[in-house]
């Protein structure tokens, strides 16, 4: 599970225009037309080609567990593709990009200040070049560390920094423990 990757995933899934196909054979009809072809939605999902089929045809309807999730992941990362990328460019360019979190949070600063760690549940509106930040690098493969270290950098500068009007001299912020977090668009 990608902490991250999955919250901006959601956030990106609520600009969606249309619900998401519900039931299996609805989702592995789109998958083959998305794919091309049942042979290419069976090497997927590690399936047999038979199997997509009977799917297809609505004669099997409820899947296993594990295939459930395995389906539902393939359709949501393929469904909507140009809504999703309006999405993302209009978070990058203008919009940014809004986090709530409760984590404890930290920083590095010169000797004499309050730079304890402590959980705080914020709810930051982030700018544009954050979220572009953050969308390049989860296209990019990036892992949660390396999300996270975006945000941590994302948050020192808006929340702690106010934008350069206070804490000047702030080097690092430490931002783990998440209890929650959620992306918004």
């Amino acid at each position: 599970m990608s902490l991250f990757g999955d919250g901006l995933d959601t956030a990106v899934q609520k600009a969606f225009t249309r619900p998401v196909p519900k039931s299996a054979p609805a989702q592995m009809r789109y998958l083959v037309k998305q794919l091309k072809g049942t042979k290419p939605v069976a090497q997927m999902l590690r399936i047999s080609q038979r199997t997509v089929e009977r799917y297809v045809k609505g004669q099997i309807k409820k899947p296993r567990p594990d295939l459930a999730a395995r389906l539902e992941r393939e359709v949501k990362k393929r469904w909507q593709p140009q809504i999703r990328a309006k999405a993302k460019e209009r978070a990058a360019t203008s919009g940014g990009i809004v986090i709530d979190t409760r984590a404890r949070l930290g920083y590095t600063a010169p000797i004499g200040t309050t730079d304890e760690d402590r959980v705080r549940h914020l709810t930051v509106a982030l700018p544009p070049q954050y979220a572009a930040r953050l969308f390049d690098a989860q296209e990019a493969g990036a892992g949660d560390r390396q999300l996270q270290q975006i945000t941590a950098e994302a948050l020192r500068e808006v929340y702690f920094q106010d934008g350069g009007r206070r804490a000047g001299q702030l080097e690092e912020v430490r931002f783990t423990d998440i209890e929650y977090l959620e992306f918004d668009l």
